[in-house]
């Protein structure tokens, strides 16, 4: 996992090749005015999803991982907190392949917040429950990465 702010996200453009892709998309587009929806970069190797979504609280959010993609979700209008629980201390649990995801039941080990203009990438071995929000709604960017 890292948190970090939008300023600092090409210093990690060495952790994935894709990741330099993300950073021209981030540069070239305002993520708050795009379209609620995916928005395809390299075919299903690298998108980026803005969503609306329900903020939750920590006894509702729900951790999970991905084993095909990484995650690097930026919050664009409200603070953000996201769970955090290492995978290697997650239980086993179902893997549903179509969606790339595993869902785990019970209150995450550790909590991160960002604010807009932040960013938290979740590798495959980090389980993560995002929209921990005091906010009734939060915009944010989900990029999904080709591990």
């Amino acid at each position: 996992m890292v948190i970090d702010t939008l300023d600092n996200l090409a210093k990690y453009e060495a952790l994935n090749p894709l990741f330099k892709d993300v950073v021209e998309f981030i540069k070239n587009n305002d993520l708050n005015t795009l379209e609620a929806g995916k928005h395809f970069i390299k075919d299903k190797d690298l998108f980026v999803n803005i969503q609306v979504a329900k903020g939750r609280t920590p006894d509702v959010a729900v951790l999970e991982t991905h084993i095909n993609m990484i995650d690097i979700q930026i919050p664009l209008d409200a603070v953000e907190t996201f769970g955090y629980t290492p995978l290697c201390l997650l239980p086993k649990a179902d893997y549903n392949a179509e969606k790339d995801i595993t869902k785990y039941e019970g209150p995450a080990q550790s909590y991160v917040t960002c604010q807009p203009g932040m960013f938290a990438i979740f590798f495959p071995q980090d389980g993560h429950a995002p929209c921990i929000s005091d906010k009734a709604e939060i915009k944010k960017a989900i990029f999904k990465v080709k591990a």
